[in-house]
């Protein structure tokens, strides 16, 4: 009878495992994940304790003495060893103590291109305790003004090939007291002193670690702009705890010791320099650095380099897919790909045509308090729910009003928290776990992102500004910006969604869905911008019929601008709101314009037709 027991308790535990497996198919990789999560909140609890605060510079630091012979970086065709870094960030951070007067607790802004000298400038400021601001090289007057009067930079550093755009905005400059540095041999331009020469005569000497003695977690790391879509730059504050929690997703995604990650991303950008650049340090690997993205150069890099990981974002990918096909396509060592914003169609693409690389989605933002990660795989999706994850940081998909852009509330006042499978605004509880630490200078903005008195009076939770959807398998999926969904004839219409059609259409090569009023019409209706494949012409009828079949009335794009080229931000993601004011008037834009008659499809948009709407001879 014993015996019968203990057998029948033994195939218990063997088919065990199996029935776990039926019921939830992603179980180990859920407990993978589980057990990175905990060795990631154990490391942060460490550092927090430590005295001195443990940064990612000493991390780096830490990794010079380790491994002071590896490939630290590789751009174009030189080379720098974790010690050779490490020698150069000293000369820079000495180069400036002396020149710049810079100390501790002291910001200065680096305006530079994606070069070595962007890193070494980033280590030398960390290694005498100061902030660096790092501005946007596309910017210009205003814009470059504001951004320093965000982070109340002392100093400027800047690109010998952006001497244009510092001449621009210098008188400003010197009535803030501002000390500009470009990175020259020397320089003739009054007020502007050059930087090269001093960094090459100082001492390559390690530096006391007593001058950034009173950094801690809490200290600001970096002043990081977001590119938006409009309006003037916000400087999100990423201190010390934040830049950690980012860097970690290299460990959450599977990167090992002995990768190469290629980082063609903009360096003053989150992506590029907190997953990438941080993310690469705390792993000790090495980084291939490219000044601009080329889909040309791409897969030619990665295989002159020995690339195995890489980075995406925005449009990066179908970008990739959109080049002629080669017999090479898949001849590389590239393993995973890690990044943001890739559509369920070119994800699909990219695995066919590339070969068998991992790809783990990503979401979240610069300033925001939550984030997802797909670390399972699943094509479509930007992440997975995990119990750890809400216990960590706890969040919620409220219902969402898109006409009067602001959250449903029950009979008490408080929000409503939608269920599996519908559409919902993600907001994120603020707390000491999860904190959100807003835009310097700019309070208003930073209240703007919060919301209070969610689900109990008192409550406090960030307001990520997206749309997204759970599934029943807790698979996480993105929906749409709030602003990006726009309501016509009392329908939400979803831009991604509309845009994802509208790519199956033959002649489309890339399209971006928004919004646009109507003189007498409630709501914005549907438009479209997009660009054709090459020798192809727009076909509007079978861009008609692909719409009548697979979109209701209401979200079939009434407009088509043709481009030659889509306008997107530094980062790859695409402008909409320029778009939506520019309209559809003929007589304004210079671009081929279509408008979809009733039963004729897409035909040439003509000033009488656009007359006629403006005057509400044609209603729609």
């Amino acid at each position: 009878m014993i015996a019968y027991i203990l057998y029948t308790a033994l195939i218990g535990l063997a088919i065990l495992p199996l029935l776990l497996y039926l019921r939830n198919p992603y179980i180990l990789k859920d407990i993978s994940y589980a057990i990175t999560a905990i060795q990631i909140g154990m490391r942060v609890s460490k550092f927090k304790n430590h005295k001195p605060f443990y940064s990612i510079l000493d991390c780096f630091l830490d990794k010079v003495a380790k491994q002071p012979h590896k490939k630290f970086l590789l751009f174009e065709e030189s080379s720098f060893t974790y010690s050779q870094a490490d020698k150069e960030s000293n000369r820079v951070a000495r180069a400036l103590s002396l020149h710049a007067n810079l100390k501790e607790g002291d910001t200065a802004a680096v305006f530079l291109g994606n070069e070595p000298l962007f890193i070494w400038i980033w280590l030398g400021l960390a290694k005498l305790g100061c902030t660096a601001a790092l501005l946007n090289y596309n910017i210009r007057s205003k814009s470059l003004l504001h951004c320093f009067s965000c982070c109340e930079a002392k100093v400027l550093v800047a690109g010998a090939d952006l001497r244009g755009a510092v001449e621009e905005v210098l008188p400003t400059l010197k009535q803030q007291g501002v000390r500009v540095f470009i990175l020259n041999e020397d320089c003739d331009l009054e007020g502007v002193e050059s930087l090269s020469d001093k960094i090459q005569q100082a001492s390559d000497q390690p530096l006391s670690p007593h001058l950034r003695a009173s950094i801690n977690i809490k200290s600001p790391a970096l002043y990081i702009y977001t590119s938006g879509t409009t309006g003037l730059p916000k400087a999100a504050v990423i201190n010390h705890e934040r830049l950690w929690m980012a860097s970690f997703l290299q460990s959450v995604a599977g990167v090992r010791s002995d990768d190469i990650i290629y980082v063609y991303l903009p360096l003053y950008h989150s992506a590029a320099f907190l997953m990438g650049l941080c993310g690469a340090i705390d792993k000790g690997i090495t980084v291939v650095l490219r000044r601009k993205f080329s889909a040309s150069h791409f897969w030619n890099d990665c295989r002159k380099y020995n690339v195995t990981v890489i980075q995406y974002i925005g449009e990066i990918m179908r970008y990739l897919c959109n080049t002629p096909k080669r017999d090479n396509d898949k001849d590389h060592k590239v393993r995973l790909a890690l990044g943001n914003g890739i559509r369920t169609d070119t994800w699909a693409d990219f695995l066919q045509r590339f070969g068998d690389i991992h790809i783990c989605e990503c979401y979240g933002a610069t300033e925001g308090n939550i984030g997802f990660v797909n670390y399972v795989g699943k094509i479509g999706a930007i992440g997975k729910e995990h119990f750890l994850h809400k216990m960590g940081c706890p969040y919620a998909l409220i219902r969402y009003d898109t006409e009067k852009e602001e959250p449903v509330k029950n009979s008490k006042g408080f929000c409503i928290e939608v269920p599996r499978g519908e559409t919902g605004l993600l907001v994120a509880k603020i707390g000491e776990r999860t904190p959100f630490s807003g835009y310097a200078k700019n309070n208003l903005q930073t209240e703007r992102k919060k919301l209070r008195d969610v689900f109990v009076k008192g409550d406090l939770y960030f307001n990520s500004g997206d749309l997204l959807k759970i599934d029943d398998e807790g698979f996480v999926f993105f929906q749409d910006r709030i602003g990006d969904t726009f309501r016509w004839k009392g329908e939400n219409v979803a831009t991604t969604e509309v845009a994802d059609h509208l790519l199956m259409v033959d002649c489309v090569e890339e399209v971006n869905v928004y919004g646009v009023k109507v003189p007498g019409h409630e709501g914005r209706i549907g438009m479209a911008a997009m660009t054709l494949k090459e020798n192809m012409d727009f076909d509007g009828k079978a861009a008609y019929q692909h719409v009548k079949r697979y979109l209701p009335s209401y979200a079939r794009p009434r407009f088509i601008r043709i481009q030659d080229a889509l306008a997107v931000t530094g980062t790859f993601k695409q402008m909409k709101v320029k778009l939506g004011e520019e309209g559809f008037n003929p007589a304004l834009i210079k671009d081929h314009l279509f408008y979809l008659e009733d039963h004729n499809g897409y035909v040439p948009m003509t000033q009488e037709i656009f007359n006629s709407i403006a005057e509400g001879r044609i209603r729609l």
